[in-house]
């Protein structure tokens, strides 16, 4: 084990002062509460499976094609408490029905337009489960309040390796300013609930930095519910860039974004295989992270002669004062290039916090750099991470 005090970046030769740092050893310490939460590697490996849910290859078909029975997303025997912000909305009497009760009748065409009408929308595609492919981003109006997209467990959005596959940025004229104050308004509330969102591709889409290969959000509110983020992608280099599944920023009255019960599965990005965001709060409950890449090269800031990134497997965040909560929730064999295997998180001013509560992290490796004493896990922030009745190794 490395000094506590010294950074050894693998393959660079560089020794940075550090608070707590450690360079990524053959096999890694472990880090354990009272109480250790038990999580098997079958468990890990088979929550969430979204294998079965097979996607219709051919682009050409804009309409909804029938798949497999979607499974129970995230990590069911969690047990954390889901806070009343954090729970599902109310879909029983939606503003929007996508179909008629055919899978044909749930088009990419349906899609865009019933996310940029807004409201809450449901999905009318039959018996089966459904891949709609999409042919285009959805993106929310900034006139919207809200925008509710559940897909009752049976409902697949795909990107199809080409495209991302929603959008929203309250900054965005194209989309309509609503406010003098974009960075900071309540509107509109994103919420995605019992979906399924896989092979998004965000590559190239740099505007207000990139990255959310499924889900681009700056500003207003966002929440995600019981859904399964599959085989999402953005820009595979970049300093500050990240965030496969889901990119955050400018979120309201920095109020933090919530995920529960959701399965993140084989996201590639520079950064954040799974989760990134710019001084944005998270709450992640009962989920499940695993086999997610960050896979950019010479960190942040990059390295000399580096294109940079390559942080956080399954979640990056950096920023001022913003906060990370990670309870009842599985991470497990993701893969970071540079530091944090499992999370990278980096307060610059020393004021934000990072809580692992009833979790289980490992096999979380990292070629760089991590904290000691923290597996898989690479932080600065205010004091160190409180981890409390977990197992990280």
């Amino acid at each position: 084990m490395a000094s506590s005090r010294v950074l050894a970046l693998a393959g660079s030769g560089a020794l940075l002062a550090a608070c707590g740092i450690a360079a990524a050893p053959g096999t890694a310490r472990t880090h354990s509460s009272s109480r250790s939460v038990a999580a098997s590697p079958s468990r890990a490996a088979g929550a969430g499976e979204a294998g079965s849910v097979a996607l219709a290859r051919s682009s050409r078909n804009q309409a909804a094609t029938p798949v497999q029975q979607r499974p129970l997303a995230g990590n069911p025997a969690g047990g954390a408490p889901v806070p009343a912000a954090a729970r599902p909305v109310d879909t029983s009497h939606p503003d929007q029905v996508i179909g008629n009760g055919t899978a044909a009748s749930c088009t990419s065409a349906a899609v865009v337009a019933a996310v940029a009408k807004g409201g809450v929308i449901t999905f009318d595609c039959g018996a089966s489960p459904v891949t709609i492919m999409m042919q285009a981003t959805a993106k929310v109006r900034n006139t919207s309040s809200e925008v509710v997209l559940d897909g009752g467990g049976k409902v697949t959005l795909s990107g199809g390796g080409a495209r991302r596959i929603l959008y929203l940025d309250t900054c965005d004229p194209a989309q309509v300013w609503t406010t003098s104050h974009c960075q900071d308004q309540a509107t509109p509330r994103l919420v995605i609930q019992n979906m399924t969102l896989r092979d998004g591709n965000s590559t190239g889409q740099q505007y207000d930095g990139g990255g959310g290969g499924a889900i681009f959000d700056r500003g207003g509110q966002l929440k995600v519910i019981n859904s399964i983020f599959v085989g999402n992608r953005c820009d595979a280099t970049g300093p500050d860039l990240g965030g496969a599944a889901i990119r955050a920023l400018s979120q309201y009255q920095n109020r933090p974004v919530y995920v529960s019960y959701s399965t993140f599965r084989r996201g590639v990005c520079s950064n954040g295989g799974a989760l990134s965001s710019i001084g944005v709060s998270w709450t992640v409950l009962n989920s499940l992270m695993t086999g997610n890449r960050a896979i950019g090269v010479g960190a942040n800031p990059a390295r000399p002669g580096t294109p940079g990134g390559g942080s956080g497997g399954a979640i990056y965040n950096d920023g001022d004062t913003y906060h990370l909560t990670v309870e009842g929730t599985i991470i497990s064999g993701n893969h970071a290039r540079e530091g944090g295997g499992a999370i990278f998180y980096v307060s610059n001013d020393r004021t934000g916090t990072l809580l692992i509560k009833g979790s289980a992290l490992h096999g979380n490796p990292n070629d760089g750099f991590f904290t000691a004493g923290y597996p898989g896990i690479f932080f600065l922030g205010a004091g160190h991470p409180v981890v409390i009745s977990s197992t990280i190794n």
